[in-house]
């Protein structure tokens, strides 16, 4: 709702547990819902394999489609919120679980929303974490409604979050926590509202990139994809393989399930194959006590060979492809609702600070602090009223920021290029060093507005 800037179809908002359905929010010409058995049936959208989840999960999932200008970017799939008890998960009627790892081998990006005020990870919440295992660098974290607390309880609610959340994430890294309020209503506590205004800026960032890596992305499911089929092959070839003509097929089935972790080491050494190739021991065990092992297939030379040369050549013409196109289109971003918001006008994350300071002012914005820097400037005893390299190194050093900023500070501030600091270059150099003390970032080219007075070329009138 806060990304779109409108309702939806289907659409609950409420404090208590509102929405049991799986909606999947696309773009369409005119606003409307299809429902689950009738999703599932059309071709032109990507969702025929969820039949497989029956009429329990069918009856429980639809898309709603509307013209929205975000919507024509990116899709976004909205999950029923969790609930906790027992009671409550055997009342779904479907794996809850499966249906999220569907969804989560296939988009760019999962988000996992938590309010600040009652933090829970429940056990179903739990689970459903654990179903998005091996997709960890598509996970992000949204603490919301953090506007409801103050900022020594959003430290202790942040560090409980990331305290519950490397219980059950099984990850060296840390995952990504975005801050804020994603509601379009007045802050509760504004202390916070810097902090709010540059984490919802890097989640927009991190959503508008999806577009762009999309081909990629794709094309590393086709890698992660072959390679396992690969590996199933060596698998179910070598089953076939071990399992007598006549006589004693049971017997030797279930043998051959209970030694699967030794296959699995055998298999490693003898195609020198990576073990996390290879499928979850258990999950494997479970699928092969209802095959027919003499109805597997033997393993065909020439289909690996095909897989093989496709991973080692064709790849690498397909990753130079993308890249060529991606050069030449323009590229895609993702617009309308909330994203527009912060781009352009007053209200922009940035707007006024930092190097943008000044930006809509007639007068130059350094000559609010000038006096200052001028009577530091006489005390570097100026000739001809400019000052050396050297005397401009001995003040800008007491700032303690690193020479390579220093460097970067004196290229922008020396207008002319002479070597030589004089009174208006030398303010802009203390400025500068100011908004990097600030904890803004230098500009890569001086903007106009910081252009001294005296500096600035007179506008060419045409006669």
């Amino acid at each position: 709702r806060y990304l779109l800037e409108q309702d939806f179809p289907g659409m609950r908002i409420g404090p208590e547990p509102t929405t049991d359905s799986f909606i999947a929010v696309m773009y369409g010409d005119s606003e409307g819902s299809v429902p689950g058995n009738a999703l599932v049936v059309d071709p032109k959208k990507p969702f025929r394999k969820l039949s497989r989840f029956g009429n329990a999960f069918l009856n429980r999932f639809m898309c709603s489609q509307l013209p929205n200008q975000v919507l024509k970017s990116i899709s976004i799939i909205d999950s029923p919120g969790i609930l906790s008890g027992e009671k409550q998960r055997i009342s779904r009627g479907y794996d809850f679980c499966q249906v999220l790892q569907w969804f989560a081998e296939r988009v760019d990006r999962i988000i996992l929303l938590f309010d600040a005020h009652k933090l829970d990870i429940s056990d179903e919440f739990s689970e459903a974490i654990k179903s998005f295992r091996g997709q960890d660098d598509k996970i992000r974290v949204v603490l919301n409604k953090a506007d409801q607390v103050d900022t020594q309880q959003l430290m202790r609610v942040y560090g409980a979050l990331m305290w519950s959340l490397g219980k059950v994430i099984d990850t060296p890294e840390v995952l990504r926590v975005y801050i804020g309020s994603f509601w379009a209503h007045p802050l509760q506590n504004t202390e916070n509202r810097r902090l709010f205004e540059a984490e919802a800026q890097d989640l927009f960032k991190d959503i508008q990139s999806l577009p762009q890596k999309a081909a990629v992305r794709k094309l590393n499911d086709l890698i992660k994809r072959a390679r396992l089929a690969k590996v199933h092959a060596y698998i179910i070839s070598y089953l076939k393989k071990e399992m007598p003509t006549v006589f004693g097929k049971d017997n030797k089935k279930k043998e051959l399930i209970s030694r699967l972790p030794e296959i699995y080491i055998q298999l490693q050494r003898e195609y020198h194959i990576s073990a996390g190739d290879f499928p979850e021991v258990k999950k494997m065990q479970e699928l092969l006590e209802t095959c027919d092992f003499t109805k597997f297939h033997s393993l065909k030379p020439k289909l690996i060979e095909a897989v093989d040369n496709m991973l080692a050549n064709k790849i690498a013409s397909l990753m130079s492809l993308i890249r060529q196109e991606e050069s030449n289109m323009p590229t895609e971003m993702v617009h309308g609702g909330a994203f527009d918001g912060t781009m352009a006008g007053p209200f922009g994350h940035g707007y006024g600070e930092g190097a943008k300071e000044g930006a809509d002012e007639d007068e130059w914005v350094v000559a609010r602090d000038k006096p200052a820097y001028d009577e530091i400037f006489y005390t570097l005893s100026p000739i001809n009223g400019k000052i050396s390299g050297i005397s401009a190194k001995k003040e800008m050093v007491t700032s303690k920021l690193p020479n390579s900023v220093l460097g970067k500070i004196w290229k922008l501030a020396d207008c002319d290029g002479d070597g030589m600091l004089d009174d208006e270059e030398f303010a802009l150099a203390k400025h500068l060093i100011k908004i990097k003390l600030d904890g803004y970032e230098l500009p890569g080219t001086l903007p106009s507005h910081l252009v001294p007075p005296s500096h600035r070329k007179p506008f060419q009138t045409a006669e």
